[in-house]
């Protein structure tokens, strides 16, 4: 039998001499892989559970500590707003509105006046030019560039110097007996009651927007920074369950310090929070609200005020239909009638200024500015009868006159609701400063606090550790 000759064999040992291609290289692993592995890997050893216990408490602890910091940094800015800037420029837009009310009602009288105009009535009128003007320059300083508040302040700084330009151009010919000084008054007072009057009233609208607006920032409860709170606590109490299971120690140290620095923080957190919404709602409701009822009620009285005096300079020349109390239409003095219509909402105001007030000291003012109305209106209804029998005299004489003119319960009516907003304006500032000043150092103290409980978490964990060592 021949003999078979061997096979021949590639070099690479392959039969036949045909090459046999190399396998493909394994896959690169990816260090994210390699590193979860090495946690899983971890993870079935106690000291590997205890670093990555550790390392969870400490990051749960600091997450805590810098929500609290956070959104306790932003109720504190927006409270500081309400107290600082908003409802100060609340305030001022109001006063905007009153100065410029006061100063028309302030030129008509004058004007009604004439020659017995006083230098004290005059200086009256300028101051109120003054203040609006100051305060159009503060709102414009603090209204955002391109904002419809910023839009209102440059509208009423172009027309306030066109309104004098009228009142003067009234006073000029009234002084030198021309008839055409009763229409440049009207002139003037349509630029103020249809223009400048409504975008005050703007103003003062917007800027009590940014005021809620700030309250609605600073009163939420932070419920991620407790819910945050209550998850630490709770990881820190398993952790400590956990320990006493494996050792039979009753406390960590380093764990026990994580816990009660935790319980501080969310205590002072939930504390501190409660103290500054119940200040801040208390500002709302026993400041705000009667501010803004006051306000009301005082440009009700200067319009009224204006009203009754362009009644007298008109002297029947602007009337309205109007139906009366059977719906049948009847042809009455405009002024007269918008009179009467301020009026009725001056002792709206008043009512409710009065239910609103809290204690004796802001109810007093505003009790006895409802009596001086009621004199007036007494007042206003003499001097009317006067006028309708065609004795002008004697009924400019119970208007402007220097005793027991209606200007005497204007101004009397005016100064009580001064006095009742200055003690409203107090116990808002009282009631928002104690809000505000329950969330002092809450913020830093939190994070200092949490800084600290991670740091006793990671050392409880890092005491154990040593005994695997």
């Amino acid at each position: 039998m021949p003999a078979v000759p061997p096979q021949q064999t590639h070099s690479n040992g392959s039969p036949g001499g045909a090459p046999t291609p190399a396998p493909p290289p394994e896959p690169r692993r990816t260090a994210f892989a390699e590193g979860v592995d090495r946690l899983r890997a971890a993870a079935t050893t106690e000291p590997g559970r205890l670093r990555i216990i550790g390392a969870f408490l400490a990051a749960l602890v600091v997450a805590f500590g810098a929500v609290t910091a956070w959104q306790m940094t932003d109720r504190a800015a927006a409270a500081d707003d309400v107290l600082n800037k908003s409802q100060p420029l609340s305030s001022a837009a109001a006063d905007i509105y009153r100065s410029l009310a006061d100063a028309n009602t302030t030129a008509s009288s004058n004007f009604l006046a004439g020659g017995q105009e006083t230098a004290e009535s005059r200086d009256r009128y300028e101051k109120d030019i003054d203040r609006a003007a100051a305060g159009l320059v503060k709102a414009a300083a603090n209204s955002d560039p391109g904002s419809a508040a910023a839009a209102t302040v440059a509208e009423l700084n172009r027309l306030l110097p066109q309104y004098k330009g009228y009142v003067e151009r009234a006073r000029t010919n009234n002084r030198q007996g021309f008839p055409v000084g009763g229409a440049w008054l009207r002139f003037a007072n349509e630029t103020m009651q249809n223009d400048m009057l409504p975008a005050a009233e703007d103003l003062y609208k917007k800027e009590n927007q940014r005021l809620r607006a700030d309250y609605a920032d600073a009163t939420p409860y932070p419920w991620a920074a407790i819910g945050l709170g209550v998850l630490a606590l709770a990881a820190l109490a398993w952790a400590q369950h956990r320990n006493y299971q494996r050792t039979n120690r009753l406390m960590n140290h380093g764990l026990v310090a994580a816990t009660a620095t935790a319980t501080v923080v969310l205590l002072w957190l939930v504390v501190g929070h409660s103290v500054a919404r119940a200040g801040l709602n208390d500002s709302y409701d026993h400041g705000v609200r009667s501010l803004n009822v006051l306000h009301d009620a005082r440009i009700a009285s200067l319009k009224a005020r204006g009203n009754e005096n362009l009644t007298l300079v008109a002297r029947g020349a602007e009337t309205k239909t109007v139906k009366d109390a059977k719906g049948e239409e009847v042809t009455v003095d405009s002024y007269d009638y918008d009179f009467d219509t301020d009026m009725k909402n001056l002792g709206k105001g008043l009512a409710q200024a009065a239910k609103l007030a809290d204690d004796g000291s802001g109810k007093q003012p505003v009790t006895a500015a409802e009596g001086n109305m009621a004199v007036w209106k007494e007042r206003h209804a003499a001097a009317r009868e006067q006028d309708e029998f065609g004795n002008y005299e004697e009924a400019l004489k119970r208007v402007i006159g220097p005793k027991g003119a209606t200007g005497e319960c204007f101004d009397s009516v005016d100064d009580n609701l001064a006095k009742a907003l200055a003690h409203e304006e107090a116990e808002f500032e009282q009631a928002a400063g104690d809000g505000k000043g329950a969330m002092t150092g809450l913020p830093v103290g939190a994070a200092v606090l949490a800084v600290l409980g991670a740091a006793g978490a990671v050392l409880g964990i890092g005491r154990r550790l040593s005994e695997y060592r």
